[in-house]
Order: C-alpha cells, then sequence, then structure tokens
C-alpha cells in the first residue's frame, strides 16, 4: 500500500523549488489542491498541515527577513533606504497623486465606462394605449463618411439623417443613466411647436453689370470656338469675340454708345473716390439726366436652414423612484452630449470624437403620433436646469428638489428636403404634417 502511495506521489508531484514568484504562486496553488485531496499526493512537497496557507505564511516570513535585515544593517544603509524610499514615494506622488502607486490613476482607469442602454421615464406611472409622450432615443453619432451606401465619400446624400420610422419602448426601467444608448421617455411639453424656414436675399443687377457679365460669357465662347476651326485665325477671333460683346450688350438693351458713356462716368466716379469723394454711378446720372440704373431686384434663393427646438419639462417628483428617475434623466443628457476624448484619461488627447446623437419621436402609446410633427436626427446643444422650480429652495428627506425645470435645446443635423416627404415610390411617407 504505501509503495502505491509513492508510486502516486511521484506521478503527480511538481516542481516546486525555486524563490522566484512563479515558484511562490506554483507552491500556493498546489497547497490549495492538497488540502482539497486531504494532502493524498503531497504537491508543494511541504508535508501536511501547511497546505492552502503556505503561500500567506511564505509573504509573512519574507517580509520578517527583511525587517531582521534592515535591523541588522548599518546607519549609513539604513539611511540610503530611506532617502530611495521618500524619493520614490515623492515621485509618485507628483506623478499619481498617490504617494503608494506608481501608476497614473486616469491610466488605470483608461476604461473608465461601458456603453448601457435601458429606460428613463418621467412621469413615473405606466403608459397605455392612449398616453402621448415624447420619446428621445440616445444612438452615436456616425460620420458621413462611414454611413450605409456612402463609403468613401465626404459628402452626405440628402435624407441620411431621417430616423426610422418604427422604434420599440424596452421594457422595466433603468437604475442607473444612459451611455451611448438607451431610451428616454417625457410627458409632452407645455409649448408644442415646429418652424420651418429656408433662407433668401435680396440681389441686384444693373443693365450695365449685366451686360459685363454676359460679354465675359459669351466673347471666350465665341472666340474659343473660331480659332478651333482654325487656330492661325486670329483676326476672326478677334471679331467673333466683339460680335458676341456687342449681342450681350444689346440684349440687355444696351448699346454700344450707351456702354461707353456708363463706363466714362464710372471711371469719373472713381477718380472723385480717390480724392476722398463718395458718389456713385446712380447720384451722378441722377443729378445729370435725373435718372438711375434699374437694379433688377430679385430675391434669389440662398439656401436652407437648419431647424432649433427647445423643450421646457418642469418634473416635480412625487415619490423617492420618481425622483430617482429624475436625477438619472438629467444626468444622462448631460453626460451623452459631452464631447469624447480619444486617447482615454491620463493622455494628451489630439481629437475630440463628436458627442452622441439623439432620435426624438412624438408618441401615442406605442405608436408614432399620428398628427404632431417629425425630426431628424439632433444634437442636444444645449441643458439647462433649474433646480428651484417653484422659485426657492426645497428639498424631500433624501434632499431631492420638489421641483425642477429642465430646458434641452435641440438642433437637426441636416435641414429638411422635399424628398423627406415621400417614400421610394413617390408617395406620402405618412400621415402627419410632416417635417
Amino acid at each position: 500500500m504505501s509503495d502505491k502511495n509513492n508510486n502516486n506521489k511521484s506521478q503527480f508531484t511538481l516542481d516546486t523549488e525555486g524563490t522566484g514568484w512563479k515558484a511562490s504562486v506554483r507552491r500556493g496553488v498546489l497547497g490549495s489542491i492538497d488540502v482539497i485531496t486531504g494532502n493524498i499526493f503531497d504537491l508543494d512537497k511541504r508535508g501536511s498541515g501547511e497546505g492552502f496557507y503556505w503561500q500567506w505564511d511564505h509573504n509573512k516570513e519574507i517580509k520578517k527577513d527583511k525587517k531582521i535585515e534592515y535591523d541588522n544593517a548599518s546607519e549609513k544603509v539604513k539611511n540610503k533606504v530611506q532617502i530611495a524610499d521618500t524619493f520614490q514615494k515623492v515621485k509618485n506622488f507628483n506623478e499619481t497623486g498617490d504617494v503608494n502607486s506608481t501608476a497614473l490613476p486616469k491610466e488605470r482607469l483608461k476604461r473608465t465606462y461601458k456603453s448601457r442602454g435601458g429606460l428613463l421615464r418621467y412621469p413615473f406611472e405606466a403608459l397605455t394605449e392612449k398616453t402621448d409622450y415624447l420619446q428621445i432615443d440616445i444612438v452615436e453619432y456616425e460620420p458621413s463618411r462611414k454611413s450605409e451606401y456612402n463609403e468613401n465619400n465626404l459628402l452626405s446624400r440628402p435624407g441620411t439623417r431621417r430616423i426610422p420610422s418604427r422604434s420599440r419602448v424596452p421594457g422595466g426601467l433603468s437604475t442607473r443613466s444612459l451611455v451611448n444608448k438607451g431610451t428616454v421617455l417625457l410627458q409632452i411639453p407645455s409649448q408644442v411647436q415646429d418652424s420651418n424656414a429656408v433662407n433668401y436675399g435680396d440681389s441686384e443687377l444693373n443693365s450695365l453689370q449685366g451686360g459685363l457679365l454676359q460679354a465675359g460669357i459669351d466673347v471666350p465662347t465665341a472666340a474659343g470656338a473660331k480659332l478651333a476651326e482654325n487656330p492661325l485665325n486670329l483676326v476672326g477671333g478677334f471679331q467673333a469675340g466683339g460680335d458676341a460683346a456687342a449681342k450681350a450688350f444689346d440684349s440687355v438693351g444696351l448699346t454700344v454708345g450707351g456702354a461707353k458713356s456708363l463706363i466714362t462716368k464710372k471711371l469719373a466716379t472713381s477718380m472723385v473716390g480717390a480724392l476722398g469723394g463718395n458718389v456713385s454711378v446712380n447720384q451722378l446720372l441722377a443729378r445729370s439726366e435725373g435718372q438711375i440704373l434699374n437694379p433688377n431686384m430679385e430675391l434669389l434663393f440662398n439656401g436652407p436652414t437648419i431647424r432649433n427646438f427647445r423643450f421646457s419639462f418642469k418634473m416635480t417628483p412625487r415619490s423617492r423612484e420618481e425622483a430617482e428617475q429624475c436625477k438619472l434623466i438629467i444626468r444622462t443628457f448631460k453626460m451623452n452630449m459631452a464631447p469624447k476624448v480619444t486617447s482615454g484619461r491620463g493622455k494628451q488627447s489630439l481629437f475630440l470624437n463628436t458627442p452622441n446623437v439623439f432620435q426624438l419621436r412624438y408618441k401615442t402609446g406605442y405608436r408614432n403620433h399620428p398628427f404632431l410633427h417629425k425630426f431628424k436626427q439632433c444634437f442636444l446643444t444645449d441643458i439647462s436646469v433649474n433646480y428651484t422650480g417653484e422659485g426657492v429652495y426645497a428639498t424631500y428627506e433624501n434632499r431631492e428638489p420638489v421641483s425642477m425645470i429642465m430646458d434641452l435645446s435641440f438642433k437637426e443635423l441636416e435641414p429638411i428636403y422635399d424628398q423627406d416627404y415621400f417614400n421610394d415610390r413617390g408617395r406620402d411617407a405618412d400621415s402627419t404634417v410632416g417635417f
């Protein structure tokens, strides 16, 4: 029987000799196994009775040996040890703010959070099929170049910032703030309105300017066409250009003689301007002939505009749970509108990532609202919270304000285009008032 045990020990025994940290770890692990198996194989070669606690005792022995060595050292050696220890602590504190740590706290916290979704809601009451509310979904920003069907293109396609027509409401309530994703449900604000605008501007172009612009386009075109037929026919090219200029001035009702007269007046007013005078061609014409150049004023399209939305929500929590939801909602909006550092914590950040975007929807129960306007993806540009909603500071037992007013300002990522009102088949995309 003893021979059998000896054979088992020789078969399962591992090398635990050595003084390095690997050997110490190995002995500690094997000692733990000895405790579980009743020290049948004596894997750590420490005999019975020590097993699981050997590594802790071994560390204490090492510290005890070091203390004895330090106590027996000369005063000169002790002073050197104390100086080195103090220097290391000062260095740690200057670099990390912790005398016992050699790693930057911010570097240790480089990955400080993870994305987490869920649902936050105010009021706390359950939704029904007849409840109207504002749903705000949080999603990470996607650059135009990385959007679907737009790879390697810096210019975004019109309509790429439309939000999906359907969005489910997550079940349950979150007990933490939302990060990079999730949904916030709020009551319909007191002021519900939208405003669509397009940018136009006044434009003036008198006959002389129009004739010169037209000549500037027609003269090179006519002369180039003539020279293309025969590159050596320079005379023909100049003649073609002159004919084009005459036609250009004639098209705006201006003869060559009239053009020369206006150009002369322009030169005269420029000379007066060089001497400090402020006389325009129209002023000269009005004084000499009682007329001015027709400005041909016209309102021209300058471009689209981007819509802004500002909401004000008054929150009066009626329970501890509802107050906690209000706090998490405020924190969620603040965190998800903040720029994102790219290099992690503790390092210089050459770039900043774009904050998250928000997708807003008016809903009735679990369906989109059948009447109110729609939104495109928005940035949260401003959040303002008044924690004294009633004009006086008052809190509940756990210091939650009894009334708060949260103002949110959103701005859409792209303008509204005509195609946003229609689907791929050219029919109305929905039955609401549109965007």
